[in-house]
């Protein structure tokens, strides 16, 4: 199928119901206007030469209006490009460079960045979709095309790509991952599946431009309501669970960390969450544990990247609440689940071969879910292909039951005296100390062991934290080999999507010395 007809399947069986509304009930967007703008803008873009294959952004913190710019996009046959409203200009510009971008649609707040990007990307046409437009713009309801106009159904290719996202940015300059339409179907049908629900409202607070975007096809699928929050903060996300009857929501572990620490966590109604879903970065344990102690039986994880979207493992509520209440499952809750219904995941080692259960090597995926390759980037595609499998970049082992355990990425083990130290392992630990908001652990560099086990730490507002205190822990349950030699306690650099920069990280400690990519 073609990634519309999912939106077109919600129009069909909810057409007045409401699509979109702000997480303050204004700017209500039901599935027919929804639909009605969708056609006037695909027109639009077909009537400037943008087809099957022109890259066209959308551009915009999270508002109603967003997504039906994206789905006018979808339905004009052309490439949706992925950007995140939280990127500074230069790298939105470099990214719409990069992929030959012809349109840019953006909102009025992103005036602004729209202009630098207008000025770094030559022959780009921006189209500001929200009053008021400045001065020198391209007047939206001008360049629409009339009320009533219908656009046919792009031609059905499931290899034609829908998506171009960029790479999450943590490990130097973005790539472009090309998504494929089969890629988004498979992505509808394991989320659908893995999490049915008839009437599911959405509470949407990460970038809708960006990937976590994709996450709104399934609800729109089965003719759910989206609510558009711009941002994370806590306190209003918790009010607008309980104002707005919210059964699903999404939220990196950063910004559930921030929720549990929010004074209304804990009194506010939150009790027609279905499915509380976390994931994009390792989530701490401990944390995990108070979050459903909080909400319940409702947290869902799922595993994937850009590359093979959103759902390539999933660990369910009930697994949740099973690991919580049966005998020796516990340490489930450090799982990240069970291979998805689309997906098949194995384990391989360093020549090729896929190993046996307990033994720890690179995840590799085999699914509809995988990119159709990096644009323009014929090497790096090469390397993420091992025979039929995607290779992910990270290391994990699938225990016994099936269960998908991700020790770290390949790029993030930490070499200390010839002994190999997965960060994650580390940070696991220290996430359980009650004084630590966040941490990430890094090697950095030592002349006697090559590099030096680091915890860099975020402390929790208001408390107090004794370095010897973290590193005694760690070395009470790790052992010596893998605890931190050094606590350094500051604040921690992070993407726009709010993923710790352990790249930036050591590169601050690594700046003029030999280190590892």
């Amino acid at each position: 199928m073609h990634l519309i007809e999912f939106f077109d399947r919600g129009v069909l069986i909810n057409r007045n119901g409401t699509a979109f509304v702000g997480g303050d009930g204004q700017d209500r967007i039901s599935y027919a206007e929804a639909f009605e703008l969708s056609h006037r803008i695909a027109a639009a873009l077909n009537r400037d030469g943008c087809s099957q294959g022109t890259s066209v952004a959308v551009l915009g913190p999270n508002h109603p209006l967003v997504f039906p710019a994206i789905l006018g996009v979808i339905r004009s046959g052309a490439t949706w490009v992925a950007v995140n409203s939280r990127s500074s200009a230069a790298d939105i510009a470099e990214l719409l460079s990069v992929v030959d971008t012809r349109v840019l649609l953006h909102s009025a707040a992103s005036i602004d960045v729209a202009d630098k990007v207008r000025e770094a990307v030559p022959g780009i046409e921006c189209v500001c979709f929200d009053p008021p437009a400045a001065s020198g713009w391209t007047n939206f309801e001008t360049w629409l095309a009339p009320p009533g106009t219908r656009v046919p159904l792009p031609p059905p290719d499931p290899e034609a790509v829908a998506a171009l996202f960029g790479t999450g940015g943590t490990t130097g300059k973005p790539k472009a991952v090309e998504v494929p339409h089969r890629a988004f179907e498979a992505m509808i049908h394991g989320l659908n599946t893995h999490m049915p629900e008839p009437n599911p409202v959405h509470l949407v607070a990460a970038p809708l431009t960006h990937a976590a975007g994709a996450l709104v096809f399934p609800v729109l699928s089965v003719g759910g309501t989206n609510v558009i929050h711009d941002g994370v903060d806590p306190g209003e996300i918790l009010a607008s669970v309980a104002r707005n009857a919210i059964t699903r929501m999404f939220l990196p572990p950063t910004a559930i960390y921030s929720v549990l620490e929010d004074p209304s966590c804990g009194a506010t109604d939150t009790s027609t969450l279905r499915y509380f879903l976390y994931g994009a970065a390792p989530m701490s344990v401990h944390k995990l544990k108070e979050a459903l102690g909080i909400f319940g039986p409702v947290m869902a994880q799922f595993y994937g990247q850009v590359e093979a979207p959103m759902i390539c493992s999933f660990l369910s509520p009930a697994d949740h609440e099973q690991a919580l209440t049966k005998p020796g499952l516990e340490g489930r809750l450090a799982s990240c689940g069970r291979p998805s219904t689309v997906a098949t995941v194995a384990i391989m080692d360093e020549s090729g071969h896929l190993v046996e259960a307990g033994t720890r090597g690179e995840i590799v995926v085999r699914s509809s879910l995988v990119m159709k390759s990096y644009r323009g980037d014929p090497a790096h595609t090469a390397a993420t292909t091992r025979d039929d499998w995607h290779a992910t970049g990270d290391v994990g082992y699938l225990d016994g039951e099936g269960y998908l355990y991700i020790v770290d990425r390949k790029r993030d083990v930490v070499i200390s005296g010839g002994f190999n130290v997965y960060p994650s392992e580390v940070e696991q630990i220290i996430w359980s100390h009650p004084a630590v908001k966040d941490c990430a652990v890094i090697g950095i560099p030592h002349d006697k062991w090559g590099e030096q086990v680091t915890a860099v730490v975020e402390v929790t507002s208001g408390a107090q934290l004794d370095p010897a205190d973290l590193i005694g822990m760690c070395k009470q349950r790790l052992g010596s080999i893998k605890a931190p030699k050094q606590v350094i306690m500051r604040e921690l650099p992070r993407s726009p999507a709010g993923k710790v920069l352990k790249r930036a990280l050591r590169d601050e400690y690594w700046s003029g010395r030999d280190r590892r990519i």
